[in-house]
């Protein structure tokens, strides 16, 4: 039963015990464009602010996924995909990413 209170080494995302600064900024920069993204959506003014904003969350999410190498970063980089996906969604629905801007 020791192994069970092994100090976990490392930082909150990193359970192998390594540093990995080029996740754990993906994950922080998807998880705030896809809150951005998510909040801004549900108002239909702001469909450029949720569109865009929904557009590189996407992006910088699955290339976070693409280089994540520990769960609790693939957790974190799924929840602000998913809310980047619903706010790039939304925003698209009420203008899209160029809606209004050349009428």
């Amino acid at each position: 039963m020791a192994q069970a209170l092994r100090p976990t080494a490392g930082g909150l995302f990193a359970t192998d015990g390594k540093p990995h600064p080029l996740q754990a900024t993906l994950l922080a920069v998807t998880l705030a464009l896809g809150v951005t993204s998510f909040i801004t959506a549900m108002f239909d003014h702001l469909h450029l602010l949720s569109s865009w904003a929904g557009l590189v969350g996407i992006i910088t999410g699955a290339y976070g996924q693409w280089t994540s190498e520990t769960t609790r970063e693939r957790f974190g980089l799924i929840l602000g995909l998913g809310a980047a996906a619903v706010g790039f969604f939304l925003g698209m629905a009420h203008g899209g990413l160029f809606g209004g801007l050349f009428d």
